[in-house]
């Protein structure tokens, strides 16, 4: 067995990476709001044409939706924006009679450690429409789905990277344990301090 507390390879992960490095208690490492990004996009945002409607479906008069979202990083916080279209109305004969909306929408949250896990957490609003029915539907969506489907295990993906360790590497890798310890917005990074164990074959 070795200890997760020394130098390993960089090991790509959620289609960035995770970078593990050397540290007196544990391992650090590294992903970028891109990474986030595509985790959304494959969880939450694989509708047709890359929508998640909160409302109604591609073929709904009357719809509201979201797509395009957008992770960077302020301060200690995860910001996401997305892109939401909507037609706000009553559907009569397979139109809807109503108002249109395009506009923005950010929510912001604060990473948090859940075992082997990256969660998020306090999500606040930071930018809606002007218009009091579409912000009735987006409330919702932006404080409670948006962060539940960011959620990442991370024990998991670095499983499914390390199963191909033996064809990549010449040795069979195998992750025993993972707890993550803190998450920490570092610039352009999200930060992890780990601790695990890996099996050497």
């Amino acid at each position: 067995m070795l200890e997760m507390r020394k130098s390993l390879l960089l090991v790509p992960v959620l289609g960035s990476f995770i970078a593990f490095v050397p540290a007196a208690s544990a391992v650090e490492a590294r992903i970028t709001d891109q990474a986030l990004e595509r985790t959304l996009k494959t969880q939450l945002f694989n509708g047709p044409e890359g929508r998640y409607y909160i409302r109604g479906d591609a073929k709904s008069s009357c719809y509201v939706y979201a797509d395009s979202p957008r992770v960077s990083f302020r301060d200690d916080r995860v910001v996401v924006r997305v892109h939401t279209k909507s037609r706000l109305g009553v559907s009569v004969r397979g139109t809807c009679i109503g108002a249109g909306l395009d506009t923005e929408a950010d929510v912001s949250v604060i990473p948090d450690a859940e075992g082997e896990t990256i969660g998020f957490r306090d999500a606040r609003i930071e930018k809606t429409s002007a218009s009091r029915e579409l912000n009735f539907l987006l409330v919702p969506f932006l404080s409670r789905k948006l962060p539940q489907q960011m959620k990442v295990n991370a024990a998991d993906l670095i499983r499914q990277l390390l199963s191909h360790s033996t064809e990549t590497m010449g040795y069979a890798l195998s992750l025993n344990s993972l707890r993550i310890h803190s998450l920490l917005v570092q610039g352009q990074v999200l930060v992890l301090d780990v601790d695990g164990s890996l099996d050497v074959r």
